[in-house]
């Protein structure tokens, strides 16, 4: 899908891969501020820092690796980050082929879907569910700016009978560069909330919400060479038990503001879903090769929209993301993104 603004200089297009339905290209003014590679097979073993990718079946982690209680059962998962599951496991979606992308109208909108079938057992979990996901690229005019929209939208069921119910938490893994160069340093940030979950060494929360130090909701910062160095889950909406499986009912919340003096990009993240991870990128490590240069910390920022880390595991958060047979799960995810 491509979508072309209507001043040459602002030049825009979307492209994406059938590996994990993945976000290759986010063109914006003529920058490309998702990071990634070129052809489709440098993802296959370069792309440790799931760059662009669909993550499932959960997102983020689950501690130990153990859901302990699914379908009355404990289910042992792929331990593939230290003791704990993360992004779905030794083989997430993010690293499997989709069918698409096929052209359809939905909505009244042109948009591309990808679906994929994951089958009961993949990566410890029951269930066989199928994913679709909807891509759309459109323009908005604020203030005589033309801005890029970016949407996305996510949808899943079970459709084998294999179980009752199955865990589920999907989001999308791009990182974005607004300078231009090799890192995010001058990268203006305002974020929705400073509610977070305080997490422990496994990155596995301890408890309750509470505000994240040294950073306000609306106010601006600015990222340095090395701090702030965020890895945090931001919370927007405190009351867990009011989060539905399917929340694309709910109105669109700014989740973050970004931009960079530099290169006068913009770029902001709007979602149905009551949490995301903010991420400043330190544990990217990607070796220069013939697809492309070095990729080092903080090369690239992340915010997934999700729901909460190790939810599943939580008697008072786990019904966001349980997944019963004749249920559907959702959510909405939308770039706005321009060059000023």
């Amino acid at each position: 899908m491509t979508s072309s603004a209507s001043n040459p200089a602002r030049d825009s297009s979307v492209k994406f891969l059938p590996q994990g339905a993945i976000i290759q290209e986010f063109i914006v003014g003529g920058q490309n501020i998702v990071l990634g590679f070129p052809s489709a097979n440098a993802y296959t073993y370069l792309n440790a820092p799931f760059f662009g990718e669909t993550i499932g079946r959960v997102a983020n982690r689950v501690k130990d690796g153990l859901i302990k209680d699914l379908n009355g059962k404990e289910v042992q998962l792929a331990r593939n980050n230290g003791p704990n599951h993360l992004h779905g496991g030794s083989v997430g979606w993010g690293k499997r082929i989709f069918k698409g992308p096929q052209p359809m109208n939905k909505d009244g909108k042109e948009t591309v879907q990808f679906t994929y079938v994951s089958p009961h057992g993949e990566e410890g979990y029951p269930g066989t569910v199928e994913l679709r996901v909807w891509y759309s690229t459109s323009e908005q005019v604020d203030g005589g700016i033309t801005k890029i929209v970016l949407d996305m939208e996510y949808e899943a069921e079970l459709v084998g009978k294999e179980c009752e119910e199955t865990a589920i938490n999907i989001t999308n893994h791009s990182y974005f560069n607004l300078s231009g160069g090799s890192t995010i340093e001058g990268t203006e940030v305002v974020l929705g909330t400073d509610q977070h979950l305080p997490v422990d060494s496994g990155d596995i929360p301890l408890g309750g919400v509470e505000k994240y130090p040294d950073i306000s909701a609306n106010e601006p910062f600015v990222l340095g060479p090395k701090e702030p160095d965020v890895d945090h889950c931001f919370i927007m909406d405190t009351d867990a038990r009011s989060v539905p499986v399917d929340t694309r009912s709910r109105p669109l919340s700014r989740l973050i503001a970004l931009s960079h003096k530099d290169t006068g990009l913009h770029l902001e993240v709007h979602s149905t879903e009551p949490a995301f991870q903010f991420y400043t990128g330190r544990h990217i490590n990607v070796p220069a090769s013939e697809h492309g240069p070095q990729r080092a910390a903080r090369s690239g920022l992340c915010v997934e929209p999700s729901r909460y880390i190790d939810a599943i595991n939580r008697p008072e958060w786990r019904d966001m993301c349980i997944l019963k047979q004749g249920e559907k799960y959702g959510s909405r995810t939308r770039y706005v993104a321009w060059k000023a």
